[in-house]
């Protein structure tokens, strides 16, 4: 049995939710096939605030029109959401209550963050780590997640 509910090379489960704007969205459809890159986030979480800025280089260096980012909202009932995101300086669809998706895909620890290549197969996704918040284990993520992009693509 694998440690995660969906594990790497598993595939992603689908879901609707209603994003930030209040529209309904549903995945995979969202992702038209792109690989989907996935961070379940906290206001709180400084690892996520870390980890935020490389996502935005990534964002820059691969372009909407190539990857898709969602930004799932858990474990976090009193942040403002709304600030966060618009703070981010890089579009994300964002669900503002994804506790429901998060349990589907098994994230127990804030962030967790995964790559859905384009056929709906989670090609990375990070487990735990006794590193602190911080420089190093974001540039550490980065490097992860552009590798699996950089599989998703060929």
């Amino acid at each position: 049995m694998p440690a995660f509910a969906v594990d790497q090379g598993g595939v992603a489960p689908a879901w609707q939710a209603v994003d930030l704007q209040g529209e309904p969205v549903s995945f995979p459809e969202l992702a038209e096939g792109k690989p989907a890159i996935f961070i379940f986030w906290a206001t709180w979480c400084p690892y996520c605030k870390a980890f935020m800025p490389y996502l935005k280089k990534i964002h820059e260096d691969y372009g909407s029109e190539r990857i898709l980012i969602v930004a799932v909202n858990s474990k976090d009932k009193d942040g403002d959401k709304v600030a966060y995101v618009n703070a981010l300086g890089f579009p994300v669809v964002a669900i503002p209550d994804g506790d429901g998706i998060a349990a589907e895909y098994g994230v127990r620890f804030i962030p967790g963050l995964m790559v859905v290549d384009g056929s709906g197969t989670v090609s990375y996704r990070r487990h735990s780590t006794e590193l602190p918040p911080g420089k190093t284990i974001a540039q550490l993520w980065s490097e992860q997640v552009r590798a699996a992009l950089d599989q998703a693509l060929e």
